[in-house]
């Protein structure tokens, strides 16, 4: 893998495809600033079921395979290998498009055997990435799922999901909307190399307030938090985020699976490379000794001191700011089907 940063991407090279015998190989300009390829994806439906008991969620849709915003720690990355590709620059610069997305999500609220339940967006990659401002299949979504009343959740990093309130906001008087802003650092300097074309603090901390004033539930998601670089942030991103309007938080260790772990590795090397070992081994002391829990129940918390610190200093300062201080529930009273209404306007 390629040593040197690439501006605006979180990777520094494309580690060899577990399931490939050939690796993808970059044009010598492509290192320099690899072109992002947008990709059309042909899948034939668009809400995937979850079975984690540790997610949040059982119901996602991902209007989009690949994030360009390519942040090193990426969970999601290993997903492009799925697809024939690199888990490291081609997961930012190859983005499948799913152009059905809209069509397929009402053909499956209009299903009798959809059971009305919440549908996260952003379950695998941010819904909210840079090609959302052209596309706009993420919008396309809400409104179908405004349409028939169905609950949504949202997970992002990017203040675009601001453009949508109009959408958010009825729904939201109907205890049908919620929004999670993940918030990182504050640090502009750190964010720029860790999640290259994400939103900047300031602006998530913007989105925030915007949600809030417009009445809907808004929540910070302090992740990944990464012990020895971001943990010492926590009390200032909390106290932040209730600044700006945020009632409801939560957080999770960093998590380095499979193909994630030598991208993360090499970004340390690459960008904070004093800080390397230090990181490293504070990510084993709360993985039972290893860089990954690929565990149900341990995976999303960790285990040992170092877990416990971070989740009792979660504690006492959500505690201190006020949030979860009472439950938000999403409700599906109001789903509708068209046939079983005259109209879908929200009232």
């Amino acid at each position: 893998m390629n040593q040197q940063p690439i501006r605006g991407r979180g990777a520094s090279g494309n580690p060899a495809n577990r399931f490939e015998q050939n690796q993808t190989e970059l044009e010598p300009e492509e290192k320099v600033l690899p072109r992002t390829e947008f990709l059309r994806d042909f899948s034939k439906s668009i809400v995937t079921e979850n079975n984690s008991p540790d997610a949040g969620f059982r119901f996602s849709v991902n209007p989009y395979r690949g994030c360009e915003h390519g942040c090193a720690y990426c969970y999601a990355r290993p997903t492009h290998e799925y697809l024939g590709y690199s888990a490291g620059l081609d997961f930012e610069s190859k983005i499948f498009v799913k152009e059905d997305a809209p069509e397929l999500l009402r053909a499956k609220l209009m299903s009798k055997s959809w059971v009305p339940e919440t549908i996260f967006m952003s379950g695998i990659t941010d819904c909210y990435q840079s090609i959302e401002r052209q596309r706009q299949l993420t919008r396309a979504c809400l409104s179908v799922l405004c349409e028939f009343r169905n609950p949504v959740g949202i997970i992002t990093k990017n203040e675009l999901v601001t453009r949508d309130i109009d959408l958010l906001a009825p729904m939201a008087k109907l205890s049908a909307a919620m929004v999670y802003v993940s918030v990182t650092t504050l640090d502009d300097e750190l964010c720029s190399a860790l999640e290259p074309r994400t939103s900047r603090p300031r602006a998530r901390l913007r989105a925030i307030k915007a949600l809030a004033d417009a009445g809907i539930p808004v929540g910070v998601n302090i992740a990944p938090v990464i012990p020895g670089l971001t943990d010492h942030e926590m009390p200032m991103i909390l106290k932040a985020a209730r600044e700006a309007g945020a009632t409801m938080a939560g957080f999770t260790p960093v998590r380095l699976p499979l193909t994630v772990l030598p991208i993360f590795t090499e970004w340390l090397e690459v960008h904070r490379p004093q800080r390397k070992e230090k990181v490293l081994q504070l990510i084993r002391d709360m993985r039972g000794g290893k860089l990954n829990d690929s565990n149900f129940g341990t995976r999303m918390r960790g285990e040992g001191p170092v877990a416990e610190n971070l989740s009792q200093m979660f504690k006492i300062y959500s505690r201190r700011e006020g949030f979860n201080s009472r439950e938000w529930e999403l409700t599906t009273e109001h789903f509708r089907r068209r046939g079983d209404q005259l109209s879908f306007e929200l009232t």
